[in-house]
């Protein structure tokens, strides 16, 4: 039986200028690697073909069998060059790689020689010992935000630092090709944009063809790089933990009742799951715990890190939908995550996201804290009405979590259309200015 094939690259997707390229050039201009690590066909190859002209690059595919095979070989001389950029993708493919790497840029420290891509976390291929530490800058690459499709720079979380609303647009916008058929706005929009996810290839295709670009998608990991980075025995269950997991996302972390629905012992389990966390599929949210009160949880949030997957392996429609409360929380406060992810990974220093929950059920969605010790609070409404009552976990965490003095914003991320204040640093702000210019 032939191994299947990934779902083919887009033609649409070089148009769309990536929010990560600023930050991989940059990289490239000090550090000897550089590492784009991301899913599966979220643009890794097409962004690192964009970066220089094609004839100043070596570029080596190890999707190539005879690229492969000669890697696998002969890994020095494989890697061996001058000062130039090589580019090597799907670089987990062949982890004796980076040992060759390393003697490489020892011997010559020019800055930019390797820029490796990488579908799966290396770290996790069987046999790796050589981590390049000190000598890579590792650089996450997601899918497509809602604001890389409609244009637009990363502006949110500087708008919230300044709290500055003023001049955004009032709607989603529709782009040619990419969004929904449609200009929506308000929680239609989201949830049609969430439905279909953020890869690249399905921007452009129906409806249902979407779904069945999904299940191609996954249908290809677990019989192509699942390999590379675990040994799967059963690939029945890995589905099922999947689909078990995209029912899961935005749920606190729970193994023993993620394997009460499986007939998985825990060690597996967790094996399977540290699996799809690598290829990039599901992500942890850590709690926030910068506190001695006992009551906090400890648990990670698992959240699936594309929300049109989560709708193709559940086979979730848009008409039922939208009148199911429960559904549509789940998928907008995924949606956001992955809207709010892409915006951290864009900045040029490091911010924190966690979450907060309390044994008395007090929850924000998303806490994130910025270099300059400024603390955001995100809660998540599906809805388009809110009131104060929205806010009081926001008010309570900020009075009883944080050191006074501590800058602090709270924010309630809703389907509706006006920013309203709602107290000092407290505001309700429709979802749209995620993807706002």
């Amino acid at each position: 039986m032939s191994t299947p094939a990934f779902p083919s690259k887009t033609t649409l997707e070089p148009s769309i200028a990536r929010w990560k390229t600023p930050g991989v050039l940059d990289a490239l201009q000090t550090r000897r690697v550089v590492l784009l690590a991301g899913a599966r066909q979220c643009g890794k190859t097409t962004l690192a073909r964009a970066l220089h002209q094609p004839q100043a690059v070596i570029y080596r595919t190890l999707d190539d069998v005879a690229l492969l095979a000669a890697a696998r070989a002969d890994p020095h001389g494989f890697v061996a060059h001058g000062n130039g950029l090589m580019v090597i993708d799907e670089i987990q493919r062949a982890p004796s790689l980076l040992l060759a790497i390393k003697k490489e840029v020892d011997e010559n420290p020019t800055p930019g020689r390797f820029l490796l891509t990488g579908s799966a976390n290396i770290q996790s291929s069987p046999g790796v010992t050589e981590s390049l530490a000190g000598r890579v800058a590792h650089q996450r690459l997601r899918p497509f935000s809602a604001g890389e499709i409609a244009r637009v720079a990363p502006a949110f979380l500087a708008r919230a630092v300044r709290e500055d609303w003023a001049g955004l647009a009032s709607s989603f916008t529709a782009v040619p090709g990419h969004a929904p058929a449609a200009p929506l706005s308000g929680k239609d929009a989201v949830l049609m944009q969430a439905l279909r996810g953020g890869y690249p290839e399905v921007q452009s295709l129906s409806d249902k063809s979407v779904r069945r670009w999904h299940q191609d998608y996954v249908q290809a990991l677990m019989a192509r790089d699942l390999q590379d980075i675990a040994h799967i025995r059963r690939k029945d269950s890995m589905a099922k933990l999947l689909e078990v997991l995209a029912a899961w996302s935005c749920k606190l972390m729970d193994v023993s009742a993620i394997g009460g629905q499986l007939a998985l012992a825990r060690p597996t389990l967790e094996s399977y799951i540290n699996a799809l966390e690598a290829l990039f599929l599901v992500e942890r949210v850590r709690p926030w715990a910068k506190t001695d009160y006992d009551r906090v949880s400890k648990q990670d949030k698992l959240i699936m890190t594309d929300t049109g997957l989560v709708t193709s392996l559940l086979r979730w429609q848009f008409d039922k939908l939208r009148l199911d409360a429960d559904q549509s929380g789940k998928l907008v406060e995924g949606f956001v995550f992955t809207q709010l992810a892409a915006q951290l990974d864009a900045q040029d220093e490091p911010h924190s996201l966690t979450h907060y929950r309390d044994r008395e059920q007090r929850e924000i969605d998303f806490v994130i804290e910025t270099p300059d010790g400024m603390t955001i609070g995100v809660e998540v409404k599906a809805g388009s009405a809110v009131g104060a009552d929205s806010f009081k976990h926001l008010v309570w965490f900020r009075e009883r979590m944080l050191q006074s003095g501590t800058p602090f914003v709270g924010l309630v991320l809703y389907t509706g259309e006006h920013v309203l204040r709602f107290g000092e640093h407290l505001w309700a702000v429709p979802m749209h200015v995620l993807w706002g210019a």
